[in-house]
């Protein structure tokens, strides 16, 4: 009876690279599927697809970064628990703040008290919502442009983990990141791919003044990308 209550579904896989072109190669992973709300149900859904990513690619360490997982290392590694510190007034947030809080709308933003407010309630604001377009960011003044289109977000994630010193020896250790929340089909920013690319920038030391914009802007130029839009416009989603 089981067995027909589950469903053959894809979710990306994101691995970090050393010697590519790549910093980051993204791939769609067909596994098995618990259906159930049940905590039970979603944990056998990221085994299917862990030991679908074990086999394929003969990896070992594979971390499940979303709140599913059960991982202390996933929470602490979240957009709504990792904290970054601002240079400008050295207050803390988490990235899911930062990121809300910097958009610019066609009609409004960027909203600041967003700031400030707990991290789940940042993301769900009926603002970023009604408030048209999306047309760039500013962060503490710094500006950012759309495209390309999570590089903003990836920046922000990045110098975050850069920061927290105490996670990096456990976080290089893996070989793959998934996040199984994560439907590229209706998101685009992910989180798992944002750690995949720490990984491959801190193995390669290219962590140094990462912090500056246009050094970071830069990557996008020096390496080809490898994400789920891409997969998107090939027809691979």
């Amino acid at each position: 009876m089981e067995e027909a209550q589950n469903a053959v579904e894809h979710r990306p896989v994101f691995m970090p690279r050393v010697n590519s072109d790549n910093l980051v190669k993204t791939d769609m992973v067909r596994f098995e599927r618990h259906v159930g709300f049940a905590s039970r149900q979603k944990k056998k859904s990221i085994n299917d697809l862990h030991q679908v990513i074990r086999k394929k690619y003969g990896f070992n360490n594979v971390l499940e970064l979303s709140s599913k997982s059960g991982n202390k290392l996933s929470f602490l590694l979240s957009p709504l628990s990792l904290k970054l510190a601002n240079e400008h007034n050295g207050q803390q947030y988490s990235v899911e703040n930062a990121f809300q809080s910097s958009m610019i709308f066609e009609n409004g933003g960027p909203y600041s008290d967003l700031l400030t407010v707990p991290p789940r309630q940042a993301k769900k604001d009926e603002r970023l919502i009604t408030s048209g377009e999306l047309m760039s960011y500013n962060y503490f003044g710094i500006e950012w442009s759309v495209e390309p289109l999570t590089a903003f977000y990836d920046w922000l994630y990045v110098n975050a983990l850069k920061q927290n010193s105490q996670l990096h020896e456990e976080v290089v250790q893996y070989q793959a990141f998934t996040d199984i929340t994560f439907n590229p089909k209706k998101s685009i920013h992910c989180a798992a791919y944002a750690l995949a690319m720490f990984v491959a920038l801190h193995k390669r030391e290219l962590l140094d003044d990462i912090e500056d914009p246009a050094v970071f802007f830069d990557l996008y130029h020096e390496f080809k990308v490898s994400n789920t839009e891409q997969l998107l416009e090939a027809g691979w989603i």
